[in-house]
């Protein structure tokens, strides 16, 4: 089987298009060809996959990549069985002729994150929201879709399969965790968290725990959060690749799953609760309903107000003072997660279903 795995909006090596459903692909002994941003984010593609290189879209500036892109699967989309698009943006760049062999990896509800889109002018957000809506249903009447959440179900009139956003679980936790730094791994911005971070670093200064951000950030929070390192507050990596991520969040006192209560994020589940959870880490989340569910239900963590630094940094301190706390809560979580959310359980239905729809094609 040929998967054209396609975005032009995220990192080329996003952990679920790369690590997660590239990799199990290509473990099944399928072929790939992927189009992505590759010199926009200074990626050398892995040597098993066929690269196409993109610009990437950012911001306001995306037209010149949605033209690439468009061009790129008109050229070349007809060799592949099936296309697999990940971006929402890219729904508009199918020719025709390609649209019966397009699969949509449906990744958040963007209706919804339009409000967190500061690039976004506010007037244009409610009329943009409707058209979001409008061109989802066209995709479902046109396409065929895969959800990485069962909260967008109610989205879509057909039934179509989810496919969670889970993450290779160790067989063991890697490390128990420590007592000198906590963590955030992911994307960093405002609806993320980013300030409440950087004033809770400011707080645990005092106590002598150090805060590592690792992930990439939003234009907007990337001056604070240099600003904070310049100072001295934190330490931030920038974007590394989320094996390597993972492995070097081991070992601390707690993940950070710092969310606010933004429509977004009401019905998903934060990967990185599952990904903190995996290498046997207490998580601290705020209170958005899944994440805090599955912390609570396993006793992997605690559970902090929004946007509330202050009660966070007790958190941390709690589990900092208190070593037999953290180690139980890190095991008791990389148990949930290897019962529940281990990859490789929802890697074989997602190959399973792109080598169904291909078959059909065929």
């Amino acid at each position: 089987m040929r998967i054209f795995v396609c975005t032009v909006v995220h990192h080329p090596e996003d952990a679920r298009i790369l690590h997660r459903q590239i990799r199990a692909l290509l473990d099944a002994g399928h072929e790939i060809t992927y189009m992505a941003p590759f010199r926009a984010c200074n990626v050398t593609p892995w040597p098993e996959i066929v690269p196409v290189d993109v610009p990437r879209a950012t911001g306001r500036r995306r037209l010149h990549a949605l033209r690439m892109a468009r061009r790129v699967l008109r050229e070349r989309g007809g060799e592949a069985d099936l296309v697999l698009l990940h971006d929402p943006e890219l729904l508009l760049a199918v020719p025709r002729r390609l649209r019966s062999r397009t699969v949509w990896d449906v990744h958040e509800d963007t209706a919804a994150a339009l409000g967190a889109k500061g690039w976004l002018p506010a007037p244009m957000r409610i009329p943009l929201r409707f058209a979001v809506r409008r061109l989802e249903r066209r995709a479902e009447r046109r396409m065929k879709l895969l959800l990485a959440e069962e909260g967008y179900r109610t989205r879509f009139r057909e039934t179509h399969l989810v496919v969670p956003n889970t993450t290779n679980v160790p067989d063991a936790p890697p490390a128990p965790p420590g007592d000198e730094r906590v963590v955030y791994v992911g994307q960093l911005s405002m609806a993320r968290g980013a300030a409440d971070l950087i004033e809770l670093a400011r707080i645990l200064q005092a106590d002598g725990i150090t805060l590592e951000l690792i992930g990439a950030a939003d234009a907007g929070v990337r001056p604070l959060l240099r600003e904070a390192q310049r100072t001295g507050l934190l330490r931030w990596y920038g974007f590394v690749p989320n094996d390597r991520a993972l492995r070097m969040a081991e070992g601390a006192i707690a993940g950070l799953a710092l969310l606010h209560d933004s429509p977004n994020y009401r019905h998903s589940m934060p990967t990185k609760v599952v990904e903190y959870m995996a290498r046997g880490l207490p998580v601290v989340t705020t209170p958005n309903p899944i994440a805090a569910e599955i912390v609570t239900e396993s006793g992997c963590g605690l559970v902090v107000p929004f946007q509330d630094p202050a009660a966070t940094a007790t958190a941390v301190r709690r589990l900092r003072d208190d070593a037999a706390l953290r180690l139980d809560m890190g095991k008791r979580g990389h148990e949930a997660a290897r019962a529940r959310f281990h990859w490789p359980e929802q890697a074989r239905l997602f190959v399973a279903q792109l080598e169904d729809w291909a078959s059909a094609k065929a």
